[in-house]
């Protein structure tokens, strides 16, 4: 185990290498920039100036290697647009995309497992037909615009919940003012997981119904509950945990158009926000801590896959 693990990682470092090699080229090669050299209200000598403090102006690979240098010592660089260390801005941001995304998460595989199993053992009956036409309406439905109704109907219409923010400028924190905030956007964000986890635990514990093994408990008498939990469900999570291990970076990425509907103060925002001003440092800190992610959660569904399954080993 702990061999496979530092080979991962190690496999992880250089795909992240990778990365954020791409990504820097990507970034930097796209017309404009941060001097704003393109821009005819602006004063070319003035931009040509800032390009030079900045060092945009040195061959890109020459560029790349500077940032590199840097991060191998820990830093990110620094905001050309908010004047900040990039970590700082980063690690400000992460507690309030990690909590969004947590919810929006826990919600999805909540609602998906229960829905998913009760869809499976009443199979072609009105609540499976329900609970499928509801999957396929959340796949189907676009995040921004469900976002957007739910603002006109909640804030706008019966002025329940606010629109936007994680907290009410003006009043005292609490845990229900960022609940009020948090409901909206964790539900926007969780209904493409839920969707694809109902669809997935469903398919999947049709499969494992009809396994030998489930008659024989039956047929021994035990309880329906039993069955279905200890020996039906453990055995069909093992496909939904690959499923879940392909969602949680879904998550991530969606979190850039929730946060940007309901100006969540979250890493999506920041990303989006740090495109149009071209603020590369912040740009490049965001999309190695998103792969970052992405990597660990790879990884982490593996390891589920030896907790829940004794006969997987991995080598």
């Amino acid at each position: 185990m702990k061999g496979y693990i530092l080979s991962r990682i190690l496999q992880g470092l250089i795909l992240l290498f990778l990365v954020s090699a791409v990504v820097f080229t990507v970034i930097h090669a796209a017309p404009g920039g941060p001097a704003l050299l393109n821009q005819p209200d602006t004063d070319p000598k003035l931009a040509q100036e800032l390009a030079e403090q900045l060092g945009l102006t040195d061959p890109i690979p020459v560029q790349y290697a500077r940032w590199l240098r840097n991060l191998l010592r820990g830093s990110l660089g620094k905001s050309y647009q908010h004047n900040l260390p990039t970590y700082a801005l980063v690690v400000d941001r992460i507690p309030k995309t990690l909590l969004l995304s947590g919810v929006a998460l826990l919600i999805a595989v909540l609602l998906a497992i229960p829905l998913g199993i009760t869809s499976a053992v009443y199979r072609h009956s009105a609540i499976d037909a329900l609970t499928t036409v509801g999957a396929f309406f959340g796949v189907s439905i676009p995040i921004f615009w469900l976002g957007i109704m739910l603002i006109i109907f909640f804030s706008v219409q019966l002025k329940v919940l606010p629109s936007s923010g994680m907290i009410t400028v003006g009043a005292e924190s609490s845990v229900r003012d960022l609940l009020s905030h948090l409901i909206m956007p964790a539900l926007v964000l969780s209904t493409y997981p839920l969707a694809q986890l109902t669809r997935y635990v469903r398919s999947s514990m049709v499969d494992v119904l009809a396994q030998d093994y489930i008659r024989t408990a039956r047929g021994k008498g035990l309880p329906e509950k039993v069955t279905l939990l200890r020996h039906g469900l453990r055995n069909a999570l093992i496909p939904v945990i690959t499923v879940l291990g392909v969602i949680t970076p879904q998550i991530l990425s969606g979190a850039v158009i929730t946060e940007t509907i309901f100006a969540w103060p979250g890493l999506g925002r920041l990303a989006v926000d740090s495109a149009i001003t071209r603020d590369y440092p912040v740009i490049m800190g965001v999309s190695m801590l998103a792969s970052t992610m992405v990597i660990l959660s790879n990884l982490l569904t593996d390891v589920l896959y030896v907790a829940i399954d004794p006969r997987i080993t991995l080598r």
